[in-house]
């Protein structure tokens, strides 16, 4: 692994932040780019669905991170019940002696006992304690936190006023990237009152992405469709976030970190936002008012997502989705490169692929480019027509060589 510069504040780029649900996440956003990674423990985070990180798993998890030059914040964030409260103090000895960086809080127990039992680490306050005005960071600046991260319904120009009348020391973040919950910063009850799985401690159902219909009292088991001036139907219905055109107008706001969604979500999906993020803060960084590049942008539409908006940013409501209320999915990922062997690259096989397919490469820190899979090989040399068992090793044939982590992806063809 290549060590890169740790990021600094007084760097003139914000830093970019990427999820990490588990070991294999983490490491695609620290080779793809990332200048530092949010994670959770077993307990107290806002992601359950995740698998996070044990004790072991995190000190080893901090180490290959740091060794890259990259921070680790972990999120204690979450509802806390007074049960909780007696295992906090073991938990934040335990994150400090692995070596986190910063602690991601909600509650001011959190921030009380950081003091007490985790003395040096760092305080960022979570989006969930809907930090929305000036006054509110100043006060949490004063008790000891670091960092804010804003709440998601702020405008830039929201943002501009909490950096012009905080401590320049106080770092501002914000989310970039992602899903939006319908709730003011996430703070939703919906998913606990219809499934008894409380958003607030983790374990959000996300009923505001299901599909509804209406039923008839009287007729039972006939549904109706729910539409609006025929556009078509929809009820809680957001849309993902999406900033990647924007580095300059954030950067001009004065946020301090570009955070990216998504700790349930796949390594791929990690690889792939933090590739383009990386490129395109460092294009606003260093060709200042020049146009991002088309490729950059065009990333986005090669993960899994719903329709993108710029949230509240630019002083409008997202809007909901009235044509498909689904995801949009027209790429996957085929295979990730192990190494080199004798001029054949060695892929670990993701899904299923034929010989004669076209795929586009993905290799960390550069633009994707195209590779035709016109010679694959089992692990013994023999010609294959098709790559379709989970995990195999395909030997694939190039007229140039692949970085290992390089992630192979192809579109879907519908009903192919």
């Amino acid at each position: 692994m290549t060590d890169r510069m740790r990021w600094d504040a007084s760097s003139g780029r914000p830093e970019l932040l990427s999820p990490a649900g588990d070991r294999e996440r983490l490491e695609a956003a620290v080779r793809f780019g990332a200048d530092a990674v949010y994670l959770a423990g077993k307990r107290f985070g806002m992601r359950s669905g995740s698998p996070n990180f044990g004790p072991e798993e995190l000190a080893s998890a901090v180490e290959y991170a740091h060794g890259a030059g990259v921070r680790v914040y972990l999120a204690c964030n979450s509802l806390l019940s007074n049960e909780d409260c007696g295992g906090l103090p073991d938990f934040l000895r335990e994150i400090r002696n692995a070596g986190v960086d910063a602690v991601i809080a909600t509650d001011f127990a959190v921030m009380d006992m950081v003091g007490k039992y985790a003395p040096g680490l760092e305080i960022h306050i979570s989006t969930q304690a809907g930090v929305a005005n000036w006054a509110a960071a100043e006060e949490f600046y004063r008790l000891g936190a670091k960092r804010v991260v804003l709440a998601r319904e702020l405008s830039l120009e929201d943002i501009a006023r909490i950096r012009a009348k905080t401590p320049a020391d106080l770092e501002l973040e914000a989310f970039v990237h992602g899903s939006m919950c319908v709730s003011f910063s996430g703070r939703c009850l919906l998913s606990e009152f219809l499934t008894g799985r409380s958003a607030n401690r983790g374990n959000c159902a996300q009923p505001c992405r299901w599909k509804y219909a209406l039923m008839e009292e009287k007729r039972p088991g006939c549904y109706f469709p729910v539409e609006e001036e025929g556009k078509g139907t929809y009820i809680l219905n957001s849309r993902d976030l999406c900033m990647i055109g924007h580095i300059p107008e954030l950067m001009e706001a004065g946020v301090t970190s570009l955070k990216i969604e998504g700790r349930a979500k796949s390594a791929y999906y990690a690889a792939v936002t933090a590739n383009a993020y990386r490129h395109a803060i460092d294009e606003a960084a260093l060709h200042p008012g020049g146009p991002l590049p088309a490729w950059i942008p065009e990333e986005m539409d090669r993960i899994s997502h719903r329709a993108y908006s710029t949230g509240f940013y630019f002083g409008n409501a997202p809007g909901e989705v009235y044509e498909n209320g689904g995801y949009v999915r027209g790429w996957e990922e085929i295979a990730v490169v192990v190494g080199m062997r004798n001029g054949l690259a060695v892929l670990a096989q993701r899904n299923r692929f034929f010989r004669g397919d076209r795929a586009s490469v993905l290799e960390p820190g550069s633009e994707p480019y195209d590779v035709a899979l016109d010679g694959i090989f089992d692990e013994d040399g023999n010609p294959l027509e098709t790559a379709n068992h989970a995990e195999m090793t395909v030997l694939l044939r190039t007229d140039r060589p692949i970085a290992a982590g390089a992630i192979l992806r192809k579109r879907i063809v519908p009903n192919g």
